[in-house]
Parts: structure tokens; sequence; C-alpha cells
């Protein structure tokens, strides 16, 4: 048995923590917010990531919106391609979800030991040595363990202690998203709409008990000044595309809206060093074109428990087969998600130039590609 300890209670920590429980050993969990956060909007969850929670225990069968399928528009509502998810759900037995993220955080805490998660506490310094590893809160406590799992997402104390500053870098879009009470049609379905144009790109995916996930995506650099009326500027860029884009617009309110400025970061073949390991953001920050964010974080917990559980007396080498297990698939996916069009600095002339389907059709065979994966494993 180790004692691991955990940086970040996101979905990373979280599931971390039920993996390496479940396998017998000692996990203790740090997170800096004073609560289990109960915000954020809603996220995808795929076959491969419902395939994990599967096998923790974890259902998602009464939140939330399943997903059949998703179709690509034009900006004038034409449709340009569509992918059949429920077809994968029918071969694989695991179907994609649109999850409130607080839902999800909800289920991966439910049942922890009331002593595992550690609220309000901000890790500043991370040390180790032969034996363990030591971590330094702000308020000048420590704690030490065997093992540690940084899983505190992109601005990642950890990650800095291990790499250094600069490097993650900005990508080149940013998404204003709400997750609304919106009444109408689609909301009420099992389809999920990526819309693109001139102008940027627009999501619409159902989330369950009449709510509705949307954003839009536009081109962002951090210097770029914030519009004062984020709204009232959406609805003037987007406000003249086809239905249901408009209702939405419509709809809406300025309180629904936040923004994210989106980063990546290379993967690197070994992304930790003797003790320590990282899962998720702190591993690998993506653009979410793929929307597979939170699903490789659940893959990182899974094979990380997996590696642990193996024989062996040094705690390092079994980090570093966790990476080296990781890291051929990982990298494919984070190189996909900054390579997908919305994503390029492409001049609007050459950017018309992209075949429609592209992001679809990349989209759709990594999707197979991974539910295939999930159904294979054990």
């Amino acid at each position: 048995m180790m004692d691991v300890l955990v940086i970040g209670a996101g979905v990373g920590g979280l599931a971390v923590a039920r993996v390496l429980l479940a396998m017998g050993h000692r996990v203790r969990v740090y997170e800096q917010a004073p609560a289990r956060r109960t915000g954020g909007k809603a996220l995808l969850v795929w076959s491969n990531g419902n395939a994990i929670l599967n096998d923790l225990g974890i259902s998602l069968d009464d939140v939330g919106a399943r997903i059949d399928r998703i179709d690509a528009l034009t900006s004038g509502g034409r449709l340009r391609t569509s992918m059949d998810l429920a077809h994968a759900a029918g071969r694989y037995g695991f179907p994609t979800k649109a999850v409130p993220r607080h839902h999800l955080l909800q289920r991966l805490a439910d049942g922890l030991p009331d002593d595992v998660v550690r609220y309000g506490v901000t890790c500043e310094r991370v040390t180790q040595d032969g034996g363990g590893v030591m971590v330094t809160f702000a308020d000048g406590s420590t704690v030490t363990g065997d093992v540690l799992v940084g899983a505190d997402g992109h601005h990642s104390v950890v990650r800095r202690t291990l790499w250094g500053d600069g490097a993650v870098q900005p990508a080149t879009f940013g998404t204003w998203q709400g997750l609304s009470p919106i009444d109408i049609a689609i909301t009420d379905t099992t389809r999920h709409l990526m819309v693109s144009g001139r102008e940027g790109a627009c999501g619409l995916m159902p989330a369950g008990k009449g709510l509705l996930q949307w954003w839009f995506d536009v081109r962002w650099s951090p210097t770029d000044p914030r519009p004062a009326s984020p709204l009232a500027e959406l609805r003037r860029r987007f406000g003249h595309w086809a239905s249901p884009v408009s209702e939405v617009l419509a709809a809406a309110t300025d309180d629904d809206l936040e923004f994210f400025g989106h980063h990546w970061n290379k993967v690197r073949p070994v992304w930790g060093e003797g003790r320590i390991t990282l899962v998720g953001d702190a591993a690998h920050t993506m653009p979410p074109t793929l929307g597979q964010g939170a699903n490789q974080t659940l893959e990182d917990a899974w094979v990380l428990g997996r590696e642990l559980a193996k024989d062996g007396d040094d705690p390092a080498a079994r980090l570093r087969a966790y990476e080296k297990a990781r890291y051929p698939h990982i990298s494919l996916v984070s190189k996909l998600a900054k390579r997908n069009p919305a994503n390029w600095r492409t001049p609007p002339m050459l950017a018309r130039l992209v075949p429609d389907t592209i992001q679809t059709t990349m989209l759709a065979r990594f999707s197979n590609r991974l539910t295939a994966a999930a159904a294979r494993e054990p």
C-alpha cells in the first residue's frame, strides 16, 4: 500500500482517488477551492469516458442527456455531415452523454470517505527525495507521502515545479458559453449541433432537464480586450445565422455567459519526475475542439491505477510506466485538437478552401477508435 497525495479535486483528482482507494492505497486530496465546485457548464462524456466511469461503478443514467447524433451545419443551416453516435453506443454498450460538470463531480465524490478531500488549502511548493514527497501549503503547513499526483489543471503548480514556466501556450481562439433553460425544439432532443461560418463557430448541446449547453468560438489572443457587452457582440456577429442559433441568442442573458481563452502544451514523453506525476490538464492542456478533455483525464486516472497495481517496489518506475503507456495516445489526441481547423490562424480566403467536413470527419474517426479501445479493455 502506498500513501498517495493528490493536488486538485476536479475530475482528475476525484477519479484518481476513487481508482487508488479501490486498490487499497491511502489517498489524500487537497483542493484550493473552499468546497466542491457546483458551477461550470456541461461537458461531453464520450463512450471512452463512460466506459471508465462504468468500471469505477459510476452511472450517468439519470443525469445529463444522451447524445445520439452530431450534425455539422453551415451558418445558413445546410447539413454538411452527420455522425451517428447511437450506432457506437449500441455496438459497445457505452453511450455518449452531455452532463453538467457539477453532476459529474458529485458522482465521482459520492462514496468517498469524508476525510479524503480537504478543501481550502493552496499548494505552494512540492519537493521530493528518494524516500518520498512533501507538499507545502500557503498557510505554512506540510504533508508527506510516498507519491504525488498533480491534478491541478491548466494552471498547475505541480507542473511548474517539474517543467518551469512557459510550457503552456495560448491557442488562437476562445469560447463564450452558457448552460441555460432555453425552451426551443433542440433542447429536448438527442441531437448535438456544430455550426460554423466566416464569423466563427457555434455548438448547441442538450444537457438534460430542459438545459441547453451553448457556445460560440471566436478568434482570440490573451491581449484582446473583452467587449463591454459580450452578448450584444455575439448577437451582432452571429444573430443572422439560421435557426436555431438566432433563437438561442434571443433567449440568452449576460448572466449566462462565461469566457474561456484556450491553451495548449506539447505533450512530453515523460511528464513526471521521481515520485511525482501529472494527470489531466496539468499534463496535457488542449483546446476543447474534440470534446475529449474530461475523457482523457478519466483515462489517465484509470491507467495510473493499473500501473500502480503492478508488482514492483519502485514507485517512480511505476509512474514512468503510466506516462509511457499514455504518451502515444494522448499525444495524438492533443495534436488533433490543436490542428483542428477552428484553431488555425488561417486568413479568411484560405479558410474557405478547407473542406467543410474535415472537422467532423476527424472527430468521427477518432471517437470510433476510442470507443473500440475502451470496449477491448478488461
